[in-house]
């Protein structure tokens, strides 16, 4: 009986791989055909510029206690650290973009260039991303960098979602400001 659950359970898993894997192909798509159009938008250029000429200098201590902030914040009354991210001219033309999408981004969120959010649709579940893949296989590795995480089942949504992310550079300059996170409704885009 334990080896016929847990032979149940491994097919399982490997279906969900499979199924998984064949959305991969079309997060790509929607990314060269829809989210590279308004990567660089204005807003977007000049909201990292600004957020990066205020953390230049932050060390991993200030970095920690923003994000400690930030998680103490949530579901909160009082979000002094939140609230800016939320309620700036960015997040409202992320949020635009999340409600152009027609149900395929169920979030969107840049980060500047030391992994921390600028703006957001959003509240996310931290604030500092820095040490997360969406971050490190981006801002780390350059202009034009792009990560595609692995598509899984959210039980909530009962729907495969999956999180595309990009190096943000300044379309004038060529300069790597940040990275950008879009979740995706992988499901929404057959």
């Amino acid at each position: 009986m334990i080896r016929q659950c847990i032979a149940t359970t491994a097919i399982l898993i490997a279906g969900q791989a499979a199924i998984a894997d064949e959305f991969t192909p079309a997060l790509e798509s929607y990314l060269n055909d829809n989210i590279t159009l308004w990567a660089t938008d204005p807003v977007i250029v000049e909201a990292l510029r600004a957020a990066n000429a205020h953390t230049a200098g932050y060390d991993s201590g200030q970095i920690e206690t923003l994000d400690q902030a930030w998680r103490g914040e949530i579901g909160s009354g009082s979000t002094p650290t939140i609230t800016p991210v939320l309620e700036n001219p960015a997040s409202d033309f992320l949020r635009s973009q999340v409600d152009r999408s027609g149900g395929v981004i169920s979030e969107v969120f840049i980060m500047d260039h030391v992994g921390l959010n600028v703006a957001a649709s959003s509240v996310t579940s931290d604030m500092w991303q820095g040490d997360e893949a969406k971050f490190t296989q981006t801002y780390s590795q350059g202009a034009g960098a792009v990560h595609i995480g692995e598509v899984e089942f959210d039980e909530s949504s009962q729907t495969y979602l999956g999180q595309v992310s990009i190096s943000i550079t300044d379309p004038n300059t060529g300069d790597l400001l940040g990275a950008m996170t879009v979740g995706l409704n992988a499901e929404a885009l057959f």
